[in-house]
């Protein structure tokens, strides 16, 4: 078994800590920073694509696990706006694995009544890459079980500086005025508009940042690392992240 050096706080010992979740206290929505894929195949002597495959096995069990704890929206991120300088084979190897997915999981999702969708720029993503997650969304459009949202070609800043261009040309229209400008009426422009913020937000690999993912929309997030690499995660990792989250307080700046 290989040896990997993760903060101590990361492994702390939660022996005694009851691991029995609370019905009442789920996290509506999830957002998953996919993370270790290469650094999990390198572990095991293999190629990293072969990393980001089982990582799409991952997706899987993450999306049935929180359906089965009742999540209501589930927020993955697939590929971000930076990710394109990567290698050229491993940039192309990811762009094919959405059509991979959707060709192999696709019936089980529509069984699941789970619902798909994108944010992203979709501009510049190949047609084999965009064609089926579409295909996806189409078909699941009127699903009512948990929403799944793929962030792909996304980032954050990115996102907000479209947003805060949108709303400078509706004031400049005359469609909305300065004092209609705030943190609701932003939140309708960006990508994520119609899902609510993520309670909780997972992260993979033992890496402490949130790379450009969903900044403003993270801001009174729960944050839970964990330093096992993305193709090992599975249900008893989703219900330790959700566990931690019910063990914690929420303020939002209260008492």
């Amino acid at each position: 078994m290989f040896k990997r050096v993760v903060r101590s706080w990361l492994d702390k010992d939660e022996k005694g800590q009851s691991s029995e979740l609370s019905p009442d206290n789920i996290p509506a929505h999830i957002a998953i920073i996919m993370d270790g894929n290469g650094r999990w195949a390198k572990n095991f002597g293999m190629p990293r694509v072969i990393g980001h495959q089982n990582g799409m096995k991952a997706v899987k069990r993450a999306t049935i696990a929180a359906d089965e704890l009742g999540v209501k929206y589930l927020t993955m991120y697939a590929f971000s706006t930076e990710n394109w300088k990567r290698p050229k084979d491993e940039v192309e190897f990811l762009m094919k694995l959405p059509a991979e997915f959707v060709a192999t999981e696709l019936d089980e999702l529509v069984e699941r009544n789970v619902q798909v969708r994108l944010m992203g720029d979709r501009s510049i993503l190949p047609a084999y890459t965009l064609e089926p997650l579409e295909k996806a969304i189409r078909d699941t459009e009127h699903n009512t079980g948990l929403v799944l949202t793929f962030a792909l070609n996304y980032g954050s800043r990115i996102e907000i500086t479209e947003g805060v261009k949108k709303m400078v040309q509706a004031v400049q229209e005359g469609s909305m005025s300065v004092d209609e400008i705030t943190p609701e009426t932003f939140g309708e422009v960006l990508q994520s508009s119609g899902l609510p913020d993520p309670d909780l937000l997972i992260r993979t690999s033992g890496e402490l940042r949130l790379s450009n993912f969903m900044l403003w929309q993270l801001a009174y997030s729960e944050l839970w690392f964990t330093p096992i690499y993305w193709p090992e995660f599975d249900k008893e990792h989703m219900i330790e992240a959700v566990a931690e989250y019910q063990r914690r307080i929420r303020r939002y700046g209260g008492l």
